[in-house]
């Protein structure tokens, strides 16, 4: 199966997360970055603060700078809450 993301997604997500100082941009809490010490955080301790990268339009193919925002787990996943994910052509999809 092909990947709606570019080959160099990681890159891309990365150098916008450094740029956000790895706070999130909606709520402002600040995210773990690679290397912080996260021995003593649970796994959902860690996943409420892990930074990812979210498509304002939901399109994965567009990777225009104004279209991407850096949150952590939660406001990433209020964003897709009652909204369309990033489903793949063919995909099976669910209404809600």
């Amino acid at each position: 199966m092909n990947s709606r993301y570019p080959q160099n997604w990681t890159d891309i997500a990365y150098s916008l997360k450094e740029k956000a100082k790895w706070r999130c941009q909606k709520c402002g809490v600040q995210c773990i970055k690679p290397g912080d010490k996260t021995a003593h955080l649970s796994k959902s301790e860690r996943a409420k603060i892990t930074m990812v990268v979210h498509h304002r339009n939901y399109q994965p193919e567009d990777n225009r700078e104004e279209n991407l925002v850096c949150v952590c787990k939660p406001c990433h996943l209020s964003y897709h809450t009652r909204k369309r994910g990033n489903i793949s052509i063919g995909q099976l999809s669910l209404p809600i």
